[in-house]
């Protein structure tokens, strides 16, 4: 597997784009605990500055994580592509109307009793670090290249695959 380091707009559009195709992430919080807790989340949309944006609930367990230590670390997977996103990051909690109404999605209605429910809220997530897998020639490939060494009982070099930081 090959390394390459990201920076700036290319690091926005990797995380853009791997974090949209997996959509849910592991969100983690209370970073100095262990175990660290985690629950799955599912993802509104990263924007054009690399920040990634979820609809919580301002009584969650999460939220109140969040405003003792505002240090949490995403896990994304997009296992049918064995691409992979790690972030770490600072999250912040918004309760105003305009910040709901622009990331609301009716998927939330499950949830909450539509976007004008007090229990409603937006945490934006503000990456700082990233480290990302992503495989260019698709899992297929990757899949027979395992194979066959293991066939041959020779090693893969994985050189189908590319990991790196991801840095805004």
């Amino acid at each position: 597997m090959s390394t390459q380091d990201l920076t700036s707009q290319e690091a926005i559009k990797k995380i853009k784009e791997l974090s949209e195709k997996a959509r849910i992430c592991m969100f983690c919080t209370e970073l100095d605990r262990l175990p660290v807790n985690s629950r799955p989340m599912g993802l509104q949309e990263t924007d054009e500055n690399g920040n990634l944006w979820f609809i919580s609930s301002e009584t969650s367990n999460k939220n109140f994580e969040i405003k003792e230590d505002n240090r949490v670390q995403l896990y994304f997977m997009n296992n049918n592509n064995s691409e992979y996103l790690s972030i770490f990051g600072d999250a912040y909690i918004y309760k105003d109307q305009s910040t709901i109404e622009d990331k609301w999605s009716p998927m939330a209605n499950a949830w909450f009793d539509g976007k004008d429910d007090p229990n409603v809220s937006i945490i934006r997530v503000q990456p700082k670090e990233t480290y990302y897998w992503d495989t260019k020639a698709g899992k297929l490939v990757s899949l027979l290249s395992f194979a066959a060494a293991a066939i041959s009982g020779n090693k893969t070099d994985n050189s189908d695959g590319v990991e790196g930081n991801a840095k805004i």
